[in-house]
C-alpha cells in the first residue's frame, strides 16, 4: 500500500481529495460549456440581427446622360505591370499593353441573369446533373445538380481542411445560391453567383460582350493608373471579412455575406465592387503565373491541351466577401486565384466588356 502523507487538522482526508477534485473539474467544464453556448448565442444572435438590417438595394449615381454603353464605362488603354507580390503565383510581374475598352459598371446582377434567362431559356451548369462516366472519381453527391456553398462553421482545426466551411449542397444554383431552402425574391440587385465560366460566357454572348481578361480586368481595377499605391491593407470601402476568418465575421463594412451591387464607393473610373463583395471570372485559362505573350499583349486563354491530366482551371480576380487578414488576403487587383471551370460556388460572380471605340 503506497505511503500517505497525514492531512493536517481540518484539512479534507487524501481519500476525499479526488472528489474534491472531480467536483472543480465539473464545475469549470460547466462553466465552459456555458461560456461556448453564450458566445455561439451571441454571435448567432448578433448575425441575425445584422442580417434583418442589411439592405436590399443601394443607390448609385445615376450614369452619364448620352452615354453611349448603357451600364457601362469607358477604360482608357494603357501599360502596367501585371501581377503582385503577396503569393507567390501573383508574380514575377510582367509588363502588359492593353487597349481600351468599356466594362459593365457593376457585377452582373440576379436581374440581369434572370431577364437572360427569360430570353433563351437558358440552364445553368449547376442546374444539370454530372455525367457520371466522364466523372467517374466523383462521389455520388457531387454528381448531383448543385454548387459549392459556404457555411460559417462554430469551430475549425487550422486552415488547411477548407471542407470545414465549404459544402457541395445539391440544389445550390443562382436562383438557390445558398441552397433549395434560399432564393433571390427581392435581391435582384445582388450580383448574381452559382455560375461557371460557360455561363459567364453565355450571358456575354447574348449580350454582344465577351468576358474581360485577366489583364483588362486588373487594368480596370486599377483604375488605368501604371502604377498604384501599394495594396497591402485590408480595403475599409469594400465588403470584405473583418474579424476571424472563418468564426467570427464583425460584419463592420455592413453586409455578412454578399452585397448589392455599388454599396461602397466605385473606384476613380466609376467601377463598383471591383475589390470584394465576390470573385469575378475572367477570360484567361489559369496558369501559375502571370502570363504575357512576346508583344506585351496578355493571352485571351491558354489551351487545355497544355495542361494535361489537370481539371481545367480559370483565373478569378478581386477576392470576395470572405478574404480577411488572417486567410486570403487577395483584396487586392493584382490578386489571382484559380477556379475549376465547371464548379459553381456561392462567392463567385461576373462582368462583361465591349472593344469598340471610346
Amino acid at each position: 500500500m503506497p505511503y500517505r502523507i497525514p492531512s493536517p487538522k481540518g484539512a479534507p482526508t487524501s481519500r476525499a481529495k479526488p472528489l474534491h477534485r472531480r467536483a472543480l473539474v465539473w464545475a469549470g467544464a460547466m462553466l465552459l460549456a456555458l461560456a461556448a453556448g453564450w458566445g455561439i448565442w451571441f454571435w448567432g444572435g448578433r448575425q441575425a440581427q445584422l442580417a434583418s438590417h442589411e439592405p436590399l438595394v443601394c443607390p448609385m449615381p445615376a450614369p452619364p446622360t448620352g452615354a453611349p454603353q448603357s451600364g457601362m464605362v469607358w477604360v482608357p488603354g494603357g501599360r502596367f505591370e501585371l501581377g503582385d507580390s503577396v503569393y507567390p503565383e501573383e508574380g514575377p510581374p510582367q509588363s502588359v499593353q492593353v487597349s481600351g475598352f468599356w466594362m459593365d459598371r457593376t457585377e452582373v446582377t440576379n436581374d440581369d441573369f434572370a431577364a437572360f434567362v427569360q430570353a433563351t431559356g437558358y440552364i445553368t451548369e449547376a442546374e444539370k446533373p454530372l455525367a457520371a462516366l466522364q466523372n467517374p472519381s466523383l462521389p455520388a453527391l457531387m454528381q448531383q445538380p448543385g454548387a459549392v456553398v459556404f457555411v460559417m462553421p462554430n469551430d475549425v482545426r487550422g486552415h488547411g481542411d477548407v471542407t470545414q466551411w465549404w459544402r457541395y449542397t445539391p440544389g445550390a444554383n443562382w436562383r438557390h445560391p445558398g441552397g433549395p431552402a434560399t432564393h433571390i425574391l427581392d435581391k435582384g440587385a445582388f450580383p448574381v453567383v452559382a455560375v461557371t465560366v460557360a455561363d459567364a460566357r453565355a450571358y456575354a454572348r447574348w449580350r454582344g460582350r465577351d468576358l474581360p481578361s485577366e489583364a483588362q480586368w486588373e487594368w480596370a481595377a486599377r483604375a488605368a493608373r501604371p502604377a498604384p499605391p501599394p495594396q497591402l491593407e485590408q480595403p475599409r470601402q469594400a465588403n470584405t471579412w473583418q474579424g476571424l476568418f472563418p468564426v467570427i465575421n464583425l460584419a463592420e463594412d455592413g453586409f455578412l455575406g454578399v452585397a448589392p451591387v455599388g454599396c461602397y464607393p466605385a473606384n476613380a473610373l466609376g467601377l463598383f465592387d471591383m475589390i470584394g463583395n465576390v470573385w469575378e471570372l475572367t477570360a484567361d485559362a489559369w496558369t501559375p503565373h502571370p502570363r504575357a505573350t512576346k508583344a506585351g499583349h496578355a493571352p485571351d486563354a491558354l489551351p487545355q491541351s497544355q495542361r494535361p491530366g489537370q481539371v481545367p482551371q480559370q483565373v478569378i480576380k478581386g477576392g470576395s466577401f470572405l478574404c480577411a487578414p488572417n486567410y486570403c488576403m487577395r483584396y487586392r487587383a493584382g490578386a489571382r486565384q484559380p477556379q475549376d471551370t465547371d464548379l459553381a460556388t456561392s462567392h463567385l460572380g461576373f462582368r462583361t466588356i465591349l472593344k469598340g471605340p471610346p
